[in-house]
C-alpha cells in the first residue's frame, strides 16, 4: 500500500493566467501548467524549484504542443475551466484540485478526497510526490505494459523499476517480508512484481458504460501504482517532476492512436524477422550451429532465425567471437544465409572491465562510461566478471555503441538481441551506476536504460545499411520502446502457468504501445515436455515475436525434440504461421500507422462488451483471428468465448456465431482458432522454408463470407519485406471493401503504389469459407469457381468480384 501520511498536501491556488496553449497558475511556490495537445489530450505539469524540466524522459519523440490546438478558458470564482471540442478541465482553486470530464460530462479523472473531506490531487515528500483518483470497485485497469498476473489490473500494485527478474539480488527486494501464502513472495510465480519493462501509462474503464480514458505520466524514476483500493487509486513516484498526459478517449484504440503518436509506433519489420526463430543457450561450435539449421531443413521445418546466445563470445567480451568455437564467423553466417537463415546474436551493455580489451580501451579513452558519484568508473558484476557500464544518456555514448554494432553486424548478421539491459549488475548494486558523466543519479534513468541502448544500437544498424530496416530484440525498455526495438518477455519458465501468464503480459504489451512481442516458446528456465512444448507451439507461431528458446542445462527443446509425432504437429504449427505472414505483415502494417496492437485483448475491439473485460486466456490477433490456446495439461476440451463479429471455425470452415459461449474439443494437433465474418484473410499458397526470396506468384485470399449485412474492410501490402523503400510507395497495397447487401456478396479491391522490382505475383485465388457459387462476376466478365474458389489474374491492378450467396 501506499502511504501517504507525511505528504505534503498542496491545497490552494495563489493566481491562473491564460497561455497560447493552455492555462498557468501559481500555488505553493511552484507553477502548474495544463496544457491542450490535441482536443482529447490534455498535458498536466507542475514545476520544482521554480522550472519546468520539458525533458523529462526519452519516451516522448513529438512536439507534443505543435498540432492546431482550439479551446477557451472560463474563469469563475471557485474554478478556472479549459475547455476543448472533447473535454473540459477544472481547476479548482480552494481547496485545490484538478478535474477532468468529457464534454457530455462524463469523468476522465476526478481528484479523490480522504475520510477527513481533504483531497488529494498532489502531494509531496521530499522529491516524491503522490496523486490519488476517483474510481469504482467495479472499474476495470488495462495498460502498464509488461506485468505479471491478470490483463485486468484492478484489485492489485505494481512497482515502476526495471527488474532481472531471475536474478535473486535484485528479486530479492520484492520478495523479503512476503507471507508464505503471497505469491509475490516467489520471483518465478505469475504474480511477481516488477518485470523487465516499464511503462507508466494505462487506461482506466468506468462501469457501467464501458468508457475509456488513460494516463501517461512522463517520468522515468521509480514509481508505484496502487490499484487495489476500492474506490480511489493512487500513483508515486520517487523522484523527478510531476508530467502527466491525460486522455479523454472514451474509445481504447483512439487513445492508443493518441499515446503512439507521442510515443512512437512500431515500425514495419524486415518480414523475416515475423519468421520462426530457433535460440538456445548452448555451448554451440560453429559446425553444431549450422547443424542445426541443417535439421530444421532436412526436417521440413521453416526457419528464418538462428540466434547465439553469449557462449559465441571470447570470454563474454561483447563485439568479439570465440576463436577456437567460430574460427571463421563470416564464412559460417554466409552459407547459412545462402540457405536462407539470419542469423541474431547477443549483445549485453556490460563491458569486461579489461585493460587491454580494446572495447574497453576505446571506452576509457573517449569517455563513455558511467561514473560514481566521487568519479571513478562505476563497476557490475555480470558474465565476464566485473563489468563496466556505457552511458547511454550521452550521445556520445550512444553513437559509439550504434558503431560498435554496425561494425559487428557487418560480420553478416542480420540483427542485435539486446540483453541483461535493464540494467543488471549482478551482485553488486546498481545504484552507484550514474549518468550523463556522473552529473545524473541512478535513479533518474535508471527505468530507460535499455530505451537509451536500443536507440544506439538501431542507429547504429542503420549507419551499417541505411536502406534496410533494423531489427533489435530487447529484454529491457521503458514507453517508447516501441520505436526501436521488439521485447521478449525475458526468462520464463518451462511452467503451464507462464504459457497463461504470456497472453495477458502479451496483452499488456500490446494495448501500451509496444506491438512486436512475444515469450520464449517453451519456456526458457526448467525442462519443458511434449505437450507443453506442443500446446506452447501452437499458440507462440500465432504471437507477433515467434522464437524457440532455452537455457544451458536444460533438456533439448528443439522441434524434433519430443519424437516424430509431436513434431508432425510442431510442423503444422509452424507452416500455419509461414502461410498466414501476408495477414501478420498486415497487423504490422496497422500497427506502424495507428498503434493497434498485433495481439490484443478482446477488450481493445470490444470494450463496451462487458463479458471481456476479464477474459485473458484467449486474445485476438489483428482484429480478424481469434485464438484460444490450451494451457493446462490433459485439457481436451475448452470454453470460448466469440465477440461480435459472425465468427467461423477455422478448422471446419463452419460458421458458429457471436456474442455467446462455446465449449470446444482440443485435440493434441489443435487448438481453437476462429476468423471473423466478413473479413479477407490474405495467405501465402504453401509455406516456404524460410522468406528468403520468397515473392510466390499465386496469393489466397480467404474471404469469411459475413453472415450480416453490412460493408467490412482488410487490406494485405506486398513490398520487399527488407528495405525502407515501401514508405516511399515500392510496394502493392490491396485494400478489400467486402460488402453484403440482400443475398449479394460484393468484394471492391482498390490497389496503390507504384509496385516493386521483386514483385512476381501473377493472380489471386479468392477462396470463400459459408458459400461455394458456381460463378462470380470480375469486372465485366463472368467466371467460375470450383467449390467457391476463384482464379483472378492479377499483378497489381484494383478488381470487383461479385457473386449470390443465397437464393
Amino acid at each position: 500500500m501506499i502511504h501517504t501520511d507525511n505528504y505534503i498536501r498542496w491545497d490552494r491556488v495563489d493566481s491562473v493566467v491564460q497561455t497560447p496553449t493552455g492555462i498557468l497558475a501559481e500555488l505553493h511556490g511552484e507553477q502548474l501548467r495544463i496544457d491542450v495537445v490535441r482536443p482529447d489530450v490534455l498535458r498536466i505539469k507542475i514545476s520544482r524549484g521554480g522550472v519546468f524540466d520539458d525533458s523529462p524522459t526519452f519516451a516522448v519523440c513529438v512536439d507534443p504542443l505543435v498540432e492546431p490546438r482550439g479551446f477557451r478558458v472560463e474563469h469563475g470564482a471557485a474554478v478556472v475551466q479549459l475547455r476543448t471540442e472533447a473535454c473540459v478541465a477544472s481547476l479548482w482553486l480552494d481547496p485545490f484540485r484538478i478535474d477532468v470530464h468529457r464534454s457530455d460530462g462524463s469523468p476522465v479523472i476526478e481528484t479523490a478526497h480522504d475520510a477527513d473531506g481533504q483531497y488529494w490531487p498532489y502531494a509531496t515528500l521530499n522529491d516524491s510526490f503522490t496523486i490519488r483518483r476517483r474510481c469504482r470497485q467495479e472499474d476495470a485497469i488495462f495498460g502498464l505494459g509488461e506485468k505479471s498476473g491478470r490483463h485486468n489490473r484492478k484489485g492489485r500494485d505494481f512497482t515502476m523499476w526495471n527488474t532481472d527478474v531471475l536474478n535473486p539480488h535484485d528479486a530479492l527486494e520484492f520478495t523479503a517480508g512476503k507471507a508464505a501464502d503471497d505469491p509475490r513472495g516467489d520471483f518465478r510465480s505469475v504474480e511477481f512484481d516488477p518485470y523487465y519493462v516499464t511503462i507508466p501509462f494505462f487506461y482506466h474503464q468506468s462501469y457501467p458504460d464501458g468508457a475509456m480514458a488513460a494516463s501517461f505520466v512522463d517520468n522515468g524514476y521509480r514509481g508505484a501504482y496502487e490499484f487495489s483500493q476500492a474506490e480511489e487509486y493512487r500513483i508515486i513516484f520517487h523522484g523527478g517532476q510531476y508530467t502527466e498526459y491525460v486522455f479523454a478517449g472514451p474509445d481504447m484504440p483512439a487513445i492508443l492512436e493518441a499515446y503512439t503518436w507521442l510515443t512512437g509506433r512500431t515500425g514495419l519489420p524486415p518480414i523475416w524477422s515475423l519468421g520462426y526463430h530457433q535460440c538456445r543457450w548452448f555451448e554451440y561450435t560453429q559446425d553444431a550451429v549450422e547443424a542445426v539449421a541443417q535439421q530444421h531443413r532436412e526436417n521440413d521445418i521453416p526457419c528464418d532465425g538462428m540466434w547465439l546466445d553469449i557462449e559465441y563470445m571470447d570470454g563474454y567480451r561483447v563485439f568479439t567471437w570465440d576463436s577456437d568455437r567460430f574460427p571463421n564467423p563470416r564464412e559460417m553466417l554466409k552459407r547459412l544465409a545462402d540457405q536462407g537463415f539470419r542469423v541474431i546474436t547477443i549483445i549485453d551493455p556490460g563491458v569486461k572491465f579489461d585493460a587491454g580489451y580494446w572495447v574497453f580501451d576505446q571506452a576509457v579513452e573517449r569517455d563513455v562510461l558511467c561514473r560514481t558519484e566521487g568519479g571513478d568508473i562505476y563497476i557490475g558484476q555480470v558474465w565476464p566478471g566485473n563489468t563496466a557500464f556505457p552511458d547511454f544518456v550521452t550521445e556520445e555514448a550512444r553513437t559509439w555503441w550504434g558503431d560498435l554494432n554496425a561494425a559487428h553486424v557487418l560480420f553478416g548478421l542480420a540483427g542485435i538481441w539486446n540483453d541483461m539491459n535493464e540494467p543488471s549488475t549482478g551482485n553488486i548494486p546498481a545504484t552507484g551506476m550514474r549518468f550523463d558523466r556522473g552529473k545524473s543519479s541512478h535513479e533518474r534513468y535508471h527505468n530507460q536504460y535499455g530505451l537509451l541502448m536500443a536507440m544506439g544500437t538501431t542507429k547504429g544498424l542503420l549507419d551499417a545499411a541505411p536502406g534496410r530496416r533494423p531489427f533489435v530484440l530487447s529484454r529491457a525498455g521503458f514507453a517508447g520502446i516501441q520505436r526501436y526495438a521488439a521485447n521478449w518477455m525475458g526468462d520464463n519458465q518451462s511452467r503451464w502457468d507462464h504459457l497463461w501468464l504470456s497472453i495477458a503480459m502479451g496483452a499488456g504489451f500490446g494495448v501500451s504501445g509496444q506491438a512486436f512481442v512475444g515469450a520464449d516458446i517453451g519456456g526458457f528456465a526448467g525442462n519443458s515436455n511434449a505437450e507443453l512444448f506442443l500446446r506452447w507451439m501452437q499458440y507462440g507461431t500465432l504471437t507477433p515475436f515467434c522464437r524457440n528458446h532455452s537455457e544451458i542445462g536444460n533438456v533439448d527443446q528443439y522441434a524434433w525434440a519430443f519424437g516424430e509425432v509431436i513434431q508432425d504437429h510442431v510442423r503444422i504449427a509452424i507452416k500455419l504461421r509461414y502461410r498466414l505472414l501476408p495477414y501478420l505483415y498486415a497487423c504490422f502494417l496497422e500497427a506502424s500507422e495507428t498503434g493497434a496492437p498485433v495481439q490484443r485483448p478482446l477488450v481493445f475491439d470490444h470494450q463496451y462488451d462487458a463479458t471481456v473485460r476479464d477474459i485473458d486466456d484467449q486474445y485476438l490477433l489483428g482484429s480478424d483471428l481469434l485464438i484460444a490456446p490450451v494451457v493446462g495439461p490433459g485439457v481436451t476440451g475448452r470454453q470460448v468465448y466469440l465477440p461480435a463479429g459472425d465468427w467461423y471455425d477455422w478448422h471446419s470452415g463452419e460458421p458458429v456465431g457471436a456474442q455467446r459461449f462455446l465449449t470446444v474439443t482440443t485435440p493434441l494437433d489443435r487448438i481453437p482458432i476462429y476468423a471473423r465474418g466478413g473479413a479477407v484473410i490474405p495467405m501465402w499458397p504453401e509455406a516456404p522454408e524460410s522468406t528468403h526470396d520468397y515473392h510466390p506468384a499465386v496469393m489466397e485470399l480467404h474471404l469469411f463470407v459475413p453472415v450480416s449485412d453490412g460493408v467490412y474492410d482488410s487490406m494485405v501490402q506486398e513490398d520487399d519485406g527488407l528495405t525502407l523503400a515501401a514508405s516511399r510507395g515500392a510496394r502493392y497495397r490491396t485494400t478489400f471493401a467486402v460488402e453484403r447487401a440482400a443475398g449479394q456478396l460484393t468484394v471492391k479491391a482498390e490497389v496503390s503504389g507504384d509496385g516493386y522490382p521483386e514483385f512476381r505475383r501473377e493472380r489471386f485465388v479468392l477462396v470463400l469459407h459459408g458459400a461455394a457459387p458456381d460463378t462470380g462476376q470480375l469486372d465485366d466478365d463472368v467466371i467460375n469457381g470450383t467449390n467457391g474458389r476463384f482464379e483472378i489474374p492479377n499483378r497489381g491492378t484494383s478488381f470487383t468480384f461479385g457473386c449470390t450467396v443465397t437464393e
